[in-house]
């Protein structure tokens, strides 16, 4: 029971980190934006939000006085956000200013974004006295602090539900909210007509170039919450240059699909892959070859989820039909 209960909380790390990055990256393709830039953007978030929190508690620690939890938390968030959306306006400028190809701007995205942050967290490492010196435990305890007013005394059930910090549920709430939000608004009716008819929308009066840069833009910021939650969470606050996050922005990637690009959707796909990332540390008896073989478990069921996506063929399940596709206003 205790393996299980393990099993789940660590499945519901990597689901959260998962589901930030999939629910920003369907804002954004709901708008007619496929951002293949998902996984450099999340390491944007997490490389600025440690370097916010770094230097915050440099200071302090140089004054003397002991950071406050709260101005920790808003420095890592607003830095990590900022970052996640500045990566979709670069993408935006480029994609949609300068027309250039979706697909290849966004792989350039994740190949630069992940060396510029790897070279930042390599530098903050020396700044720290070397590898593995990083230190920002103040603010990665106050991202891992269970909410307060969540009973400890429920057993099981407090430690499967209540035993997370708060990026957790404000994972849920953003996934829920913006499915509303596409789905009952009219500026969400409006992104959704620009994604599946741009020029349709432009004879309407709906500024395609408007809705394009605002939609990536903020879907950028909002995967970039999924590395900053990577980095204080599960890395307690420190840089791995292992390409876990980039690991987990593919995966991100590939829940738009699963999900149908319906983000409460997105919910409990994120933490099937985060449960699936994790199963093979809880087998016992698996020898290295065999472990290896279960490392491939979330990838194989995106393989699989992509076939029946494609067999399938449902109006309701279909990427909006001008994804990926440049709109020119001459050619309407």
């Amino acid at each position: 029971m205790r393996q299980l209960i393990s099993l789940w909380q660590a499945g519901i790390v990597f689901g959260t980190v998962i589901l930030f990055g999939s629910t920003g990256e369907i804002l954004s393709e709901k708008g007619g934006n496929l951002n293949l830039g998902v996984p450099g953007i999340m390491y944007l978030g997490g490389i600025m939000g440690l370097v916010g929190s770094f230097y915050y508690e440099r200071a302090c620690a140089a004054a003397g006085i002991a950071p406050i939890a709260i101005v920790c938390v808003l420095i890592t968030l607003v830095c990590g956000f900022a970052a996640g959306i500045l990566g979709g306006l670069l993408f935006s400028f480029l994609t949609t200013t300068l027309r250039a190809n979706q697909n290849v701007t966004g792989l350039t995205l994740t190949i630069f974004a992940g060396g510029f942050a790897n070279f930042f967290g390599g530098s903050l490492m020396k700044l720290a006295g070397g590898v593995g010196q990083i230190s920002v435990a103040a603010t990665s305890a106050a991202f891992r602090t269970r909410l307060p007013w969540l009973s400890s005394e429920l057993g099981v059930f407090s430690e499967t539900i209540f035993h997370y910090g708060f990026m957790v549920y404000l994972a849920v709430a953003l996934a829920i909210f913006l499915g509303w939000y596409i789905q009952k608004t009219p500026i969400g009716l409006n992104l959704r007509a620009v994604g599946e008819s741009p020029a349709t929308a432009d004879a309407a009066g709906i500024p395609v170039t408007k809705y394009k840069y605002l939609a990536t833009a903020i879907g950028g910021g909002i995967s970039a919450l999924g590395g900053v939650y990577y980095v204080m969470d599960y890395m307690k606050g420190t840089w791995d240059a292992d390409g876990g996050i980039e690991r987990l922005g593919w995966l991100a990637v590939a829940l738009v699909i699963f999900a149908g690009w319906k983000p409460k959707h997105g919910i409990w796909g994120a933490y099937l892959f985060g449960l699936l990332s994790w199963l093979f540390f809880y087998i016992a008896g698996l020898s290295r070859r065999s472990s290896e073989l279960f490392k491939m478990l979330p990838y194989a069921v995106t393989v699989v989820v992509l076939i029946i996506a494609s067999l399938r063929r449902r109006r309701d399940n279909q990427p909006p039909a001008a994804l990926g596709l440049p709109y020119f206003r001459e050619e309407r």
